[in-house]
């Protein structure tokens, strides 16, 4: 193979798993919540065999689906970003990041307010639309940092731009980060940089994720040492700390991400295009909008096609998910959810069901069979 393109859907998960009741989301089905909606439309997914994964219980079944498809399992404690990406790359985390639901602990508050000279404001769980309302007045009056968490293994940092630079939000984001490592390691450190005034606040696209190192080898690290090209669309590039990427693009959106996607599609590479599509999870999944989910999945669907036309020969298309966010719960976490996994390339068989995979590692291992790589990090192949 030439080029591999692998795309995250950002939270579309496709079910509960066994263990679900243990991290509070029994029930939970992010494909199923979605569908239900009147702006849910994916002929597309369904054409490529979606509807026919272990598990799916919506729609029909393609007769003579044109990609093959599995359900995937997560063998990593965790339901977050980090540690689905790391695993899809080939890492299984035996130990959830840490969280902090009561805030974080007053000896990292204080180094932290030490280092940055600034004082800290909320240090609680809290929406992150809702926090720069409730407290964005204060920060512009104090000059005070907005520090909040989520149920994610996060340490987010919230700042008008007219206050605090950008690039120096950036900078205090990054003192977070070697400060919060060992048992307070949390995945991501997210600068959350906001404009707008009183009653009027809203975040900005500069957002920034400061990750933690994978732990271990992952299929980045193996490709890039094989001398492959590993492009990095969206926030791909963040989550792995930048280990094992060749070169990166940030995107404002979905729509962004698919367009920069179709372009690196028209070039000249060889090696893996990984790309993450953050909407589904971040607009929509964590504020319970189901029609905005279901658009956002329908525009997806509508611009395959056009991805599809532009493989080459030696191309493979991979599609799956990294966790679920069921938008119809009362929850506005994550959710402990199997992903799908669709594979379509002119040299892959079509219509072949892999069945539920003991961990989206498998997807690291098929990548690296793909390209004739020994694989060395955690998974089995699919083909």
């Amino acid at each position: 193979m030439k080029r591999v393109f692998l795309i995250v859907l950002d939270s579309v998960g496709i079910g509960e798993m066994p263990d679900a009741p243990d991290y509070g989301d029994a029930g939970s089905n992010t494909l199923l919540a979605v569908s239900k909606s009147r702006y849910f439309s994916v002929p597309n997914l369904k054409k490529l065999g979606l509807f026919g994964i272990d598990g799916v219980c919506i729609g029909e079944k393609e007769a003579a689906p044109l990609a093959s498809f599995a359900r995937m399992k997560e063998l990593s404690k965790g339901k977050d970003t980090t540690i689905g990406h790391w695993e899809i790359a080939g890492i299984i985390s035996h130990a959830a990041l840490p969280t902090y639901p009561n805030g974080f602990p007053a000896e990292i508050i204080r180094e932290f307010e030490k280092q940055t000279g600034r004082g800290v404001l909320c240090n609680q769980p809290y929406s992150g639309t809702k926090v720069i309302q409730d407290y964005g007045s204060k920060h512009m009056e104090s000059g005070d940092l907005i520090v909040y968490t989520s149920a994610d293994s996060v340490f987010q940092v919230a700042a008008h731009e007219q206050v605090i630079p950008v690039e120096t939000l950036y900078q205090y984001c990054k003192m977070a980060r070697e400060l919060l490592t060992g048992k307070h390691g949390v995945g991501r450190v997210i600068a959350r940089p906001f404009s707008g005034e009183d009653g009027n606040f809203t975040r900005t696209k500069r957002r920034h994720d400061f990750s933690l190192e994978p732990p271990e080898i992952t299929m980045l690290d193996q490709l890039k040492n094989s001398g492959f090209d590993v492009i990095s669309i969206g926030k791909i590039a963040d989550i792995f700390a930048g280990r094992g990427i060749t070169e990166f693009v940030r995107t404002s959106g979905n729509a962004d991400g698919i367009r920069q996607t179709v372009q690196w599609m028209e070039k000249d590479f060889e090696g893996l295009c990984f790309v993450n599509l953050v909407d589904f999870d971040m607009l929509y999944g964590h504020r319970n909008d189901v029609d905005g989910y279901a658009k956002a999945l329908s525009y997806f669907d509508s611009q395959l096609p056009e991805m599809i036309e532009k493989l080459r020969e030696e191309d493979v298309l991979m599609i799956t998910a990294d966790h679920g966010c069921d938008p119809s719960t009362s929850s506005t976490d994550h959710s402990r959810e199997y992903t799908p996994f669709l594979i379509l390339g002119n040299q892959i068989p079509s219509g072949v069901n892999f069945g539920t995979r003991e961990g989206f590692c498998d997807i690291a291992a098929t990548i690296l069979d793909l390209f004739g790589i020994d694989v060395k990090c955690s998974g089995g192949s699919m083909l």
